[in-house]
């Protein structure tokens, strides 16, 4: 262990020494500082900031910081800062000495700009290193059409290559061939370990209390691991520090308000924002009415709140945090002539706590610090309790049982992240990260039996520890050949079984000319948590389990190769990608034939579940226009997943459930006025693979045999659907009202859900049935700003 974090330390200051030394060569001046939007005083991420006379740049990291060093020797130096949605901002100073200078940069009218659909970097995609790497502005996110007016994140990703969802309304990411608990989802730094709300159909986001959002399909760079397939890094707001602004909608089933504003001007600043269903009290009185006594229901909330310090010029501190929880509840009472009482409980919960303290420190202008303390807690409990009082010979008697089962997972941990720029051909960061886990897959719980021994608490917790450290750069080697090399250090403790691993990552671009280049990456990725699932659907029910002596890490590596250019047309650019990749995955688990999470617990799932490996390749197509009246992208993806496991399928290779093997999204947006707005969305993907009975026989009087033969071997029929939405914004004395108006599925498409073994209505036969879920569904919300 001692020699793994001295690896560790000497490859950090090797990378730091090499990268100080070739600063020092020449005399240079730096120029460092933050730049804000010049309206809220928010921090801009992946700003460009460029010396034009040397051809010099730098982007602003997370936190809107930069750092830019020049050679001496300039009576004065100009600095142009660009983003899109933004004006350009310029800077003339004299260049003597070193200096900061903080920059507010104006939103642009959408007369003159346009506006964003994907990225919020000035960098040309032919340019950047990094491949499977898309921002998404939360401001486009909010024009998509949306299922039931709700705007949801993580369906937005859905309509990128590469990403599809698990089945009909799902907010579930399945990237690149890979599960849902592969993707690693972050709020504010930190991990959502359970992103579903209402089963499935949304995420946990309230999109009014984020800022940006990233989705790193492949060429990971080294500060991220834990995961094999996807980052999805979701940064919130960190509220207006120079005016309360507030934000609201209401819908068909939830509305939600969020409020920000100043505590003291440029110096402190919150945001707050809440989000409820109301799906409960619209339906309890039809339910009461046909079930007397029985008040059934369900709902689901998010809080989100961050308060924000600049304690200084150099020191800021944030604290951030999110409570969101879904509860399904029935309880029935029944009342006797004799006054005998009887009530029943019963209820399914879920919910996540988060909670994360920042720390950022410019330690001098060519460092930057980031230190992380962060808390997460994902639960989900399945009870049920019944209460008696009744009247026996003549006494009174009172009864309560119980009985629960729960599960959970929980990490602490603590972080620090350094960003170190020496000059324009370098951007090193590097840092560590130690978490503490504590898994219960699951544990029984009974209470109130009269017979002690049926009393009992079934289940423990396992705790886990978690290290790692890394060092990456960016460097560009010369005006034609730039490459990102890192290398991440992990190790994971748990029950006295220690496993290490090593990561390195790799990727270079190579520019054939000023527009087209050449681009591939490889990154190694280990993930110590695994996913006991046994439906598509995002029931509470999937349970979280360590690596342990019997269940090994899994592993994976992905190898990225494409290319990029941007094309100028009519005056407007268009971006184009294209990138192939392979993954090859080890260590995989799914349960056992016949077994599910009914009845597992601590003690037993190990004996419940079996291991595999899987591969995944094929190609994505992307082509998007970020600027102009009409904006979108199209994305198209060809693709192949396969799993293989001893225990299933009598060992054979089998396609992947959500094997898909076409997959195409069109994105269009159009601004007819500033107040107008008309968006679409259309996808096409070929049928998930199903299961299904090739033959009955019939072994007795009663009993039968279904004959399912090989895995995964039979396709449903293929899935499309028809979104609009068209927004009318209203200005107002106070602020504005959009209406927005939805349809989801515009022409009625009947696509397949589930497929089961039933007869028609007056017939004998029995044949597969298809069960879909939506139909056409309008949806109206109304949104208002001040």
């Amino acid at each position: 262990m001692k020699q793994f974090f001295r690896l560790a330390a000497l490859s950090s200051a090797a990378l730091l020494a090499g990268a100080t030394a070739h600063a020092q060569q020449t005399n240079r001046f730096t120029i460092s500082g933050y730049v804000r939007d010049g309206a809220t005083g928010e921090s801009l991420p992946g700003v460009a900031v460029v010396h034009p006379a040397s051809g010099q740049g730098t982007t602003t990291n997370t936190f809107g910081f930069y750092s830019l060093t020049l050679a001496a020797g300039a009576d004065s130096v100009k600095l142009l800062v660009s983003a899109l949605g933004y004006e350009r901002q310029r800077l003339a100073e004299k260049a003597e000495r070193s200096f900061t200078h903080d920059f507010r940069l104006k939103p642009a009218s959408a007369e003159l700009e346009g506006v964003e659909v994907v990225g919020s970097r000035e960098e040309k995609v032919a340019e950047s290193t990094r491949m499977g790497t898309i921002n998404i502005p939360v401001s486009q996110i909010k024009l998509l059409p949306a299922l039931f007016g709700e705007t949801d994140v993580l369906k937005a990703l859905q309509l990128l290559p590469g990403v599809q969802a698990g089945g009909e309304g799902s907010s579930g990411l399945y990237v690149r061939g890979g599960s849902p608990d592969q993707n690693l989802l972050l709020l504010d730094g930190t991990p959502i370990y359970n992103a579903s709300h209402l089963f499935g159909f949304f995420s946990v986001f309230n999109a009014d209390a984020i800022k940006n959002v990233e989705l790193i399909k492949g060429g990971f760079p080294a500060r991220y691991g834990g995961r094999l397939s996807s980052v999805v890094d979701i940064t919130m707001k960190e509220g207006n520090m120079q005016k309360l602004h507030g934000e609201g909608a209401i819908g068909l089933i939830a509305s939600r308000f969020t409020l920000e504003g100043p505590i003291k001007k440029d110096t402190a600043s919150f945001i707050f924002s809440a989000r409820r269903t109301y799906i409960d009290i619209l339906a309890r009185p039809l339910i009461m009415a046909q079930a007397d006594g029985l008040v059934a229901g369900y709902y689901f909330y998010d809080l989100n709140g961050k308060l924000n310090w600049k304690l200084g010029a150099r020191d800021r501190l944030y604290l951030s945090g999110y409570l969101g929880y879904d509860e399904f509840y029935a309880n029935d009472e029944s009342k006797r002539d004799n006054g005998d009482t009887y009530k029943q409980r019963n209820a399914l919960g879920w919910g996540n706590r988060i909670a994360a303290l920042r720390w950022n420190h410019v330690v001098n202008d060519r460092l930057f610090m980031n230190a992380h303390l962060t808390f997460t807690r994902y639960q989900f409990d399945v009870g049920s309790t019944q209460e008696n009082h009744y009247q026996d010979n003549g006494q009174t008697r009172d009864e309560k049982y119980s009985l629960s089962y729960l599960s959970n997972i929980q990490d602490v941990s603590a972080k620090v992240d350094f960003d170190y720029v020496p000059n324009p051909s370098h951007y090193i960061r590097f840092g560590g990260q130690a978490i503490r886990h504590q898994f219960r897959p699951g544990a029984m719980q009974s209470e109130g039996n009269p017979d002690p021994t049926q009393n009992q608490a079934v289940g423990r917790r396992i705790g886990a520890s978690e290290a790692s450290l890394y060092a990456e750069d960016d460097v560009k080697l010369n005006d034609r050949l730039k490459v990102n090399v890192g290398l991440r250090l992990n190790s994971f403790l748990v029950e006295k079984k220690l496993y290490p691993s090593l990561e390195p990552r790799l990727a270079a671009r190579f520019l054939l000319t000023e527009d087209w280049a050449l681009k591939g990456a490889y990154a190694r990725t280990t993930q110590y948590v695994h996913l006991l699932t046994n439906s598509s659907i995002g029931l509470p029910t999937d349970l979280w389990v360590p690596a342990t002596a019997k269940t090994l890490p899994q592993k994976a590596q992905q190898f990225s190769l494409g290319a990029a250019r941007t094309v100028r047309y009519k005056g407007e650019d268009f971006e184009f990608s294209v990138e192939s990749y392979y993954k090859p995955m080890q260590n995989l688990i799914e349960f056992r034939e016949g077994a599910d999470f009914i009845g597992t617990t601590d003690d037993n799932y190990e004996s419940k579940i079996t291991s595999g490996r899987g591969w995944a390749y094929g190609a994505e197509l992307f082509l998007q226009k970020k600027t102009g009246k009409t904006t979108g992208w199209i994305g198209y993806t060809l693709s192949w997943s396969k799993r293989q496991f001893a225990a299933l399928n009598q060992g054979q290779t089998y396609p992947y459930k959500y094997d898909r093997r076409h997959d195409f999204k069109l994105v269009v947006i159009h601004e007819f006025s500033p107040t107008l707005t008309l968006s679409g969305t259309f996808v096409y993907g070929s049928g998930n693979a199903v299961t299904l009975a090739q033959g009955r026989y019939q072994l007795g009087p009663y009993d039968t045999y279904d004959d399912y033969g090989s895995r995964n071997s039979y396709r449903m029929a293929a899935y499309h659907r028809l979104d609009l939405d068209l927004s009318h914004t209203k200005k107002k004395r106070w602020g504005e009202v959009v209406n927005s108006f939805s349809v989801y599925n515009l022409y009625n498409r009947k696509n397949p859900y589930f497929i089961y073994l039933g007869r028609a209505e007056g017939s004998q036969q029995l044949s597969y049935r298809q069960v879909s879920l939506f139909p056409i569904l309008p949806s109206f919300s109304k949104t208002f700003r001040f």
